[in-house]
């Protein structure tokens, strides 16, 4: 039985270092624009966060009994991205699956900004992040340890935990990678390239030792994306407020995690495609690939929304009936229904051929997903706060353009460290391509 090619058919082994390098040279002017434009974004967020030091939490739009605002909502966004770097890289190569080896360098490397962009908010919720060492269990002069009951000390562990495991995974490998950039590259970019190759040479022993090491790290990382959005979850699960108090929402939001990360690879790797002319080694199938992950996570989700709204009806709860009664037609009703929209009803035009091969399509549904996802959270976090047991206390929340400015910060960062990735190292892994297209060419059994 023939297996599938996901490159383009004339494409030969020799090809991929030159389409793969090609974006390593010299910047274009377009790129020194998106740079300037990111860290136009970036100092914003900092004069929106440098206000909020000085000033205190009152500049944001958060109050009792809304006391977590779009600063958490970002979080679980964030966080969210990150999982799909782990699904591809991880668990599809346990599962030797053969279309991730085109897009995987990019999902890891996804993960690990995604990551770093969800671990600053907690500590900007916090206020004085000055004081976020207190957070971590270390001896101290008055005994003092940290509460291991309290959500936010969770995701302190579940967050470092994450990137720690993600960011060993992802250093590992790219090693055969950066001996190649090594050998091609000439002083100090060559020095640089050296160290993160740590001594590579490709000999069989070496080859032996890292494909042991890549699989013990796939395996290590793949329960990782049930357990931190799992975590992530119990960060509201374990609360009593009405609309949150469910046993779902582990399966809920490890689920939209995917999805949302699904979406943004897709998002991401549209432009990156075109702009570093890797149409030959991402071709049309691995957006097919991508949106049919995303379609079943689209399903998953659709089925949490609707089992929530039974559950508060057939519970005879009033509490939980007119939280989510609330959540649809109150307040941020227009924001329930826009996220309905584009996370459940849009992603069915998957469905159909013509969509999932129409890579522009796609893209413009990614987008779309991705502000489902972000909408999701903010519906999630906020109608629950603002409608509690106690009518005396309910109350509306606004983000103002503080909030605003440090999420736009952060979106810049995440793309900041992204494209300046994609200068300084290759986009697709070159060893794995290589090795793909060699055993498609030769016959052999790659899976």
């Amino acid at each position: 039985m023939s297996k599938e090619n996901y490159f383009a058919p004339d494409l030969i082994v020799d090809q991929v270092n030159a389409q793969v390098l090609e974006p390593l040279k010299k910047p274009s002017k377009l790129f020194y624009v998106m740079i300037a434009l990111f860290i136009s974004f970036i100092l914003f967020g900092a004069y929106c966060l440098y206000t909020q030091i000085f000033e205190g939490l009152g500049v944001a739009g958060m109050n009792n009994p809304i006391a977590w605002g779009i600063y958490l909502t970002n979080f679980v966004f964030w966080v969210g991205i990150a999982h799909s770097g782990t699904l591809i890289s991880a668990i599809l190569f346990l599962f030797r699956s053969r279309w991730r080896t085109s897009v995987n360098r990019i999902a890891e490397a996804m993960t690990v900004f995604a990551v770093t962009m969800a671990g600053l908010f907690p500590l900007i919720h916090l206020g004085r992040i000055w004081f976020a060492y207190w957070l971590l269990p270390y001896p101290n002069a008055r005994h003092l340890w940290v509460n291991f009951r309290s959500p936010l000390n969770w995701d302190v562990f579940a967050v470092v935990t994450y990137m720690t495991v993600s960011t060993l995974f992802f250093i590992v490998g790219m090693m055969p990678d950066m001996a190649v950039l090594r050998d091609r590259f000439k002083g100090i970019r060559s020095k640089i390239y050296g160290v993160f190759a740590m001594g590579w040479r490709g000999t069989h022993r070496q080859w032996h030792h890292y494909e042991t090491a890549y699989l013990l790290f796939a395996a290590l990382a793949t329960p990782l994306v049930i357990s931190v959005h799992s975590i992530v979850s119990w960060d509201f699960a374990m609360s009593s407020l009405p609309g949150w108090h469910s046993t779902i929402f582990a399966p809920y939001f490890v689920s939209g995690a995917i999805f949302s990360g699904c979406a943004m690879v897709i998002t991401i790797l549209y432009p990156l495609r075109k702009f570093f002319h890797l149409e030959d080694l991402i071709t049309e199938k691995h957006f097919t690939r991508i949106s049919q992950m995303m379609l079943l996570t689209s399903l998953i989700v659709t089925y949490s929304y609707l089992t929530e709204f039974f559950i508060a009806w057939y519970g005879h709860n009033i509490f939980e009936q007119e939280s989510f009664y609330n959540r649809a037609f109150g307040y941020y009703g227009i924001y329930f229904f826009m996220m309905f929209v584009f996370n459940s009803i849009l992603p069915l035009g998957i469905f159909f051929k013509k969509i999932r091969t129409n890579i522009k399509v796609l893209f413009v549904i990614s987008i779309l997903v991705n502000v489902g996802m972000w909408l999701e959270r903010f519906v999630i976090i906020i109608t629950s706060l603002s409608r509690d047991y106690d009518p005396y206390a309910w109350g509306i929340y606004k983000p103002t353009y503080i909030e605003w400015g440090i999420f736009l910060g952060s979106v810049g960062g995440f793309l900041l460290l992204f494209f300046s990735f994609a200068k300084f190292a290759p986009v697709v892994a070159i060893s794995e391509v290589k090795g793909q297209i060699h055993h498609d060419k030769t016959g052999g059994d790659h899976e």
